[in-house]
């Protein structure tokens, strides 16, 4: 698809969807697949003036029922025939579509007449704690987030993405489309992530760049294939922390440094290690341009800058709680290492155990340096006499059966005593969401 043709084929969605009754300022549902009609449709929408927002498809029938109680779409975009009979039964006066907009043409209605401060999107917290939020991010909002990593990571015409990342999330939505056009570049659009697939992608497109998770990076650094990546100019890694001992096996197997940034739903992009320079594991980087990021005596992290957006869709309480002179407080802590930002872990994970504070990456940065330990995610137990008990659920390594009393002595040389986790449970596999976050409060039951 050509620069023009996608121009086109948005104007006229955009006419469709004006003559179905969406108006600038109306909300659009989007929750689909990632496809080429998709991205028409997200930029229909951003063109006339109407509010995207984005809906995790994994999502069931009452989250995404809560999605369309709380921002009242005018419209939806949803995959498939029985999902879009569900939704419209659900929810009377919606217009549900699917991505190719099957609805009859209309006049094309005036485009591209937003101002910085309308919004663009309405994009839902992940929900691992508690209901989802919607955070408002401005077309200002998201064209300084996306010309700030343009310039840190020399984002060109010249450059060419595999895109393998859902567009219902604001990395691969954000970051990984909203890039592409503002660069003037282009991408591959895979439906889904598949390690070969990636691969295949980038020797027979000559891409340059890709984006990805740290589970995605695991499996890429799994194939007997991973040296495919060695001539990509960029490997970009966020949305949940990157194992140090993964950046160095990646760098061992093909040559790539990956480079990890830090952002938020209610921020987009914040922070990035250096494009020139060195790329620390386990550490975020430096501010990005235009960012200003200061720590709070407790460590919390706080932000501002024209890339944060200005709160929560109709939730003033909300809103308020997290600005505090007019920094957004983003609930991570975090501590400088000369310079270069590290993430300690969020404050609603803290564990306080015999009166010390324990964050769970750092116990789990530790654990996954064992030979035995593929994956791994650390929470703390109801209180008892102490406080709370440090547990570890681990993910055997392929061929391990890891002794719970040995990893336990693995940790007692490299961790303060009130670190160590008292307890491992062995577990198939870890809670994630559809970016790879561990969904910690599944791991401790109803």
């Amino acid at each position: 698809m050509t620069r023009g043709g996608l121009a086109d084929a948005s104007a006229r969605i955009a006419g469709r969807l004006a003559a179905a009754g969406v108006r600038p300022g109306d909300r659009v549902l989007c929750s689909a697949g990632a496809s080429a009609s998709l991205v028409e449709v997200h930029l229909a929408a951003l063109r006339m003036g109407a509010v995207v927002v984005p809906a995790n498809t994994a999502y069931q029938q009452a989250e995404l029922l809560h999605v369309v109680a709380d921002c009242r779409p005018v419209a939806a975009v949803v995959d498939g025939a029985a999902a879009a009979a569900w939704l419209a039964g659900a929810a009377p006066g919606l217009v549900v579509v699917d991505p190719l907009v099957d609805l009859p043409d209309g006049p094309v209605p005036r485009l591209d007449a937003a101002d910085p401060g309308d919004p663009a999107m309405i994009c839902y917290t992940s929900g691992t704690t508690g209901r989802p939020k919607g955070a408002v991010l401005s077309h200002g909002n998201v064209l300084a987030s996306v010309e700030a990593v343009r310039l840190a990571w020399r984002w060109t015409a010249r450059d060419r993405l595999v895109l393998a990342l859902p567009l219902f999330h604001v990395h691969g939505l954000g970051v990984g489309l909203h890039g592409t056009l503002v660069a003037g570049g282009s991408a591959v659009l895979l439906p889904r992530f598949d390690a070969d697939g990636v691969l295949d992608a980038v020797a027979e497109h000559d891409a340059t760049l890709f984006f990805g998770v740290p589970t995605m990076y695991a499996r890429l650094a799994a194939s007997d294939r991973m040296a495919g990546l060695a001539g990509l100019r960029l490997c970009v890694s966020g949305s949940a922390p990157l194992p140090p001992e993964l950046h160095q096996r990646i760098a061992a197997g093909c040559g790539q440094a990956v480079l990890e940034r830090y952002g938020m739903t209610e921020t987009l992009m914040l922070v990035s290690n250096p494009y020139d320079g060195e790329r620390r594991p386990g550490t975020v980087g430096f501010p990005l341009p235009g960012v200003e990021v200061a720590l709070a005596t407790d460590g919390e992290i706080r932000v501002r800058g024209p890339n944060v957006f200005a709160g929560y869709w109709e939730r003033p309480d909300a809103t308020a709680e997290s600005f505090e002179d007019g920094w957004f407080r983003t609930g991570d802590v975090g501590r400088f290492d000369e310079g270069y930002l590290r993430i300690v872990g969020r404050a609603k994970e803290l564990i306080i155990s015999g009166g010390f504070n324990v964050y769970p990456r750092e116990v789990e940065d530790v654990l996954l340096t064992h030979p035995g330990v593929a994956e791994v995610a650390v929470v703390g137990l109801p209180p008892e006499e102490w406080g709370e008990t440090v547990a570890a659920f681990v993910v055997p390594a392929p061929g391990h059966a890891p002794d719970p009393a040995e990893v336990i002595a693995f940790t007692r040389d490299r961790l303060a005593h009130f670190k160590c986790p008292r307890q491992i449970r062995l577990v198939d596999s870890l809670p994630r969401n559809a970016l790879g976050k561990i969904l910690r409060d599944r791991l401790l039951g109803p």
